[in-house]
């Protein structure tokens, strides 16, 4: 409605009542004629337009319909057929403003829910990477501290008399395959901060995958934790926004580092994707840590529900809504011989399509 203008608007309640008047008159004015137009009128013109289409239905009405159709000796009969007319018009066009204003206040209250779900998915990223900033900074600083060595070993095979162009030319590659690296993770960090809409595309989820393992390796190594990837190379590519796919993944993992760090024994991360029934892609993240908390498991997909001292309780139920958001499904088991498995299955594209 708002896209019209108000020419527009009005225009349509007048070019309603001048039909219902076309209409009406070859067979004596019926009212629901007149009805109609104040109907169409409120509905795609607005309140002031019904009101307007409320005036011309009940000027055309009164003078050309209500008198002709009543003798002139029964006066009385006419007003109340006026009046009736009247307050049914009116009636229709409360009725429909009422309607109108209650699908606008619905519509507000869903896009500030989803606003509110967008601003908690992004807060629950800032503060696991606010947690991770050690790491982070250490998987940054790798590639450009290699790259630094690489710089220095080629000025030294520059200034070698005789000049050794060849290592000169291996030295320097290395400094751009460095500097990339440093570059692709700092972009990897950088799109976990984005704040938007959320943009649906297809995506590669083993390089989801793979971008997760990249970021928390560190963390994982700081704790003597073996990561491990066993990635299917035929899975089909997913529809869906992958800022939230990254930040699903990441809080699995997280947890599962999480799970293991004052563990005794085997320490390992595994990550495996393969294809599920009915063209479903199914991950699962799994760990050797705690496991799952006993008489609790129903409860951690639950907002608020957390066994960490510092948690917000928030972040696999994050997870949960958007894996769901996505047609997929997220659920939890105990792994053998010991920790916790995080299963969640996604619709491929094929299977959107269909």
């Amino acid at each position: 409605m708002k896209s019209r203008s108000k020419l527009e608007r009005y225009g349509l309640a007048v070019i309603c009542c001048g039909v219902a008047l076309a209409v009406a008159w070859p067979i004596n004015g019926p009212a629901s004629c007149f009805l109609l137009a104040v109907m169409v009128s409120s509905l795609f013109g607005g309140l002031g337009p019904g009101l307007l289409a409320v005036a011309l239905s009940a000027v055309a009405y009164e003078r050309f319909f209500v008198w002709r159709a009543t003798p002139p000796t029964d006066e009385p009969v006419a007003v109340l057929r006026f009046a009736a007319f009247l307050v049914a018009t009116l009636v229709v066009t409360g009725l429909i403003e009422m309607k109108r204003r209650a699908e606008e206040s619905h519509a507000r209250a869903e896009e500030a829910l989803r606003q509110s779900q967008a601003d908690l998915e992004r807060i629950s990223r800032l503060t696991t990477l606010a947690e991770l900033t050690a790491s982070l900074a250490h998987e940054v600083n790798q590639p450009i501290a290699a790259a630094v060595t690489d710089a220095s070993t080629c000025l030294r095979w520059l200034m070698r008399d005789p000049l050794d162009v060849e290592e000169a030319r291996q030295a320097a590659s290395r400094v751009v395959t460095d500097a990339t690296r440093a570059s692709d993770i700092i972009n990897r960090i950088r799109s976990l901060f984005k704040k938007g809409i959320p943009q649906r595309e297809l995506v590669d989820v083993n390089e989801v995958i793979r971008e997760m393992v990249v970021l928390l390796r560190g963390e994982a190594t700081r704790h003597s934790m073996l990561v491990r990837t066993e990635l299917a190379a035929d899975i089909p590519e997913v529809m869906g926004d992958r800022v939230q796919l990254q930040q699903v993944l990441m809080n699995l993992m997280i947890n599962s580092i999480d799970a293991m760090r004052n563990v005794e024994g085997t320490r390992e991360l595994a990550v495996k994707s393969q294809r599920g029934e009915n063209q479903h892609l199914v991950v699962s993240v799994s760990d050797t840590g705690l496991g799952l908390p006993r008489e609790q498991t129903d409860q951690i997909f639950n907002a608020f529900f957390t066994t960490k001292p510092h948690g917000t309780g928030m972040g696999l139920r994050i997870s949960r809504s958007i894996v769901e958001s996505h047609g997929g499904r997220l659920w939890a088991a105990d792994n053998f011989p010991r920790g916790a498995i995080f299963h969640l299955t996604l619709p491929s594209k094929v299977d959107v399509d269909e």
